[in-house]
């Protein structure tokens, strides 16, 4: 189905065509592209430029480029454009201008992608959704999710991120939502903030581009939802509320961990309900509470939504859990593996612990005949000052009473490895290579391991390094 034409493009962008083209899909990478994707020649660590040649012999319909690149000719399918981030953002406005979709913005501390996960599960049922499949939240990520958009979509689900202050007002206007939440807020990116209340504020500005009569969903209880509600009543026409306190619109009142489901209780308009996620995890209740609050609000059937959220399960790197199975002949040679290896501040790596904490080993298997928690953490990055003081805070966290072991990796762990007791202190490496050269050497069958930390720690090689070890065609038959 085409996406945009050439003339639509370049009436969107004032650029220049350099002959007619359609296009069904739009890319930045050449590992990825698709034919017929319009290529984008964006500039970051390389210059994209340099690759149009090649994502033209793979396919591409056109490329967005400000100037004719190496390798090309005015025989070649270009839009030529003075500067191109911005021809991209003025892509993204037009496909937001021509759909009819309700539109959704996320933002939040800690779960964005996974709430738009759930978004995009609770609202499959009730019409044509629309979000990105990876995490695209930033700069180019919005705009890109905006411009891939089709005309005849039903909702489109936007998350919206930032690193440093100013980031997000830009973006979420240029997303206009009629809808937007804001997951949590915790301490994340302090090395751009002077404090919790500076990213509260910025998180606010998510409500500056909200539609008139637009909905505000804001968690209750937290030190800066004062902050939050401001913001909100000044740019919504109606704001809701989600969290654990009385005062909370939509209120959780209980959460249950059974096995690899979290069974929640609620309450809404005085009235009782319950929900099913099926993975373990307090934050996934919360961010469920805060889905249902948003879609109901939207006028989504509610009970449509408490059911196909029951089917949600996080992606891979966000907490997703999995059992290797390490021999094809014996079952129980196998250990469960909890994947949050994509992001990590204090408040998410304390909920992916407690998640750990909960989990139930198995004992009588292996090689020391006693199933542990294990955890294999990276550091958690763009913390500010603070950073290493926030990293050995980590070893009085509740849960990890019931940790057996910790392996660490990076510098800043190595604060959270010094405060552990003795008996729980793992490994600790300079670097995540090095760690995940070894774990597959520190877990056993039986064991529940948690792999977890920023994504630039790398963490996400020991997860790499201990899925190796599955036996390939072993999760067939023993579940088959």
């Amino acid at each position: 189905m085409t996406l945009w034409t050439s003339d639509d493009a370049a009436l969107a962008t004032s650029g220049r065509v350099t002959r007619p083209f359609r296009v069904e899909g739009i890319s930045i990478d050449t590992r990825s592209i698709r034919p017929g994707d319009l290529f984008v020649a964006l500039k970051d660590v390389r210059d994209g430029h340099d690759f149009v040649a090649e994502a033209l012999r793979k396919g591409a319909a056109a490329a967005l480029v400000s100037r004719i690149p190496e390798g090309c000719s005015e025989a070649d399918p270009l839009l030529i454009v003075p500067d191109v981030l911005a021809a991209l953002t003025d892509l993204g406005r037009a496909g937001r201008a021509r759909t009819k979709a309700r539109v959704i913005a996320v933002t939040g501390s800690v779960g964005k992608t996974s709430t738009k996960e759930m978004l995009r599960a609770v609202l499959s049922h009730q019409g044509r959704v629309h979000a990105a499949e990876a995490s695209f939240n930033n700069h180019w990520g919005v705009p890109i999710t905006l411009a891939r958009m089709p005309v005849d979509t039903d909702f489109a689900v936007i998350e919206i991120g930032m690193n440093h202050p100013g980031e997000i007002d830009p973006l979420t206007r240029l997303t206009r939502p009629h809808a937007a939440m804001i997951t949590t807020v915790a301490a994340a990116h302090l090395e751009a903030f002077v404090d919790i209340r500076g990213i509260a504020r910025e998180k606010a500005a998510i409500f500056n581009g909200l539609e008139p009569g637009g909905i505000a969903v804001v968690p209750q209880g937290l030190e800066v939802s004062r902050i939050l509600l401001y913001a909100a009543r000044r740019h919504a026409g109606r704001v809701v509320t989600f969290g654990p306190g009385r005062g909370a619109d939509y209120r959780l009142t209980k959460v249950q961990i059974e096995g690899d489901a979290t069974i929640v209780q609620a309450r809404h308009a005085g009235k009782p309900f319950i929900y099913k996620v099926m993975t373990p995890g307090r934050h996934f209740a919360m961010n469920g509470l805060g889905v249902i609050a948003l879609v109901e609000a939207l006028g989504v059937d509610p009970a449509v939504a408490v059911m196909d959220l029951a089917n949600w399960s996080p992606p891979r790197g966000r907490g997703s859990r999995e059992r290797i199975f390490m021999d094809i002949l014996d079952e129980g040679q196998s250990f469960d593996l909890f994947d949050d290896a994509f992001n990590a501040n204090p408040a998410s790596l304390g909920a992916a612990l407690d998640v750990l904490a909960g989990a139930k080993p198995r004992d009588g298997v292996g090689r020391v005949m006693r199933g542990r928690r294990v955890a294999f953490l990276g550091d958690m990055l763009e913390l500010g000052p603070e950073e290493h003081a926030l990293h050995a805070q980590i070893a009085a966290h509740p849960a990890m009473r019931v940790i057996d072991v910790v392996h660490c990796a990076g510098p800043l762990m190595r604060d959270l490895w010094e405060a552990l007791p003795q008996e729980k202190r793992g490994d600790w490496y300079p670097t995540a290579q090095e760690l995940a050269a070894r774990a597959p050497h520190l877990i056993d069958a039986g064991d529940v391991v948690l792999v977890k930390g920023s994504k630039s720690s790398k963490v996400s090689l020991v997860v790499d390094a201990l899925r190796k070890l599955r036996q390939p065609g072993a999760a067939e038959i023993f579940r088959g």
